[in-house]
């Protein structure tokens, strides 16, 4: 258990509005930084924990809750193929890659790339 700090006896009476503003923005962002330290210090002891066992943390408990939680990406089938690299694919959906804004550019059609 960590040791905790002793404060300065803060005496919010006598503080006018905008100490009591400021206060409270600097007590907000302690708050935040603090449980940013505390979540990534039990994200740590998990993994260590399911490491120890032979898990990783995905395993035992699905993928990231982040944004968009519960949206499946479906991926989707390549429709297009670098002539140079015929890894370098895509599925027309999204940002267009460089190798294809290059050659478009140079006069190319995109139909020239389709697989």
């Amino acid at each position: 258990m960590r040791k905790v700090k002793k404060m300065a006896g803060i005496n919010v009476d006598r503080l006018s509005l905008k100490e009591l503003v400021d206060l409270e923005a600097k007590v907000k962002k302690a708050i935040a930084l603090a449980r940013d330290r505390e979540r990534n210090e039990l994200k740590k002891k998990m993994a260590d924990m399911a490491e120890t066992h032979g898990f990783s943390v995905t395993e035992l408990f699905g993928g990231t809750r982040g944004r968009g939680a519960g949206k499946s990406k479906s991926v989707g089938v390549a429709k297009y193929a670098n002539p140079e690299n015929r890894s370098d694919t895509w599925t027309g959906r999204g940002r267009k890659p460089n190798w294809l804004v290059e050659r478009l550019k140079k006069g190319a059609d995109l139909s020239d790339f389709e697989i």
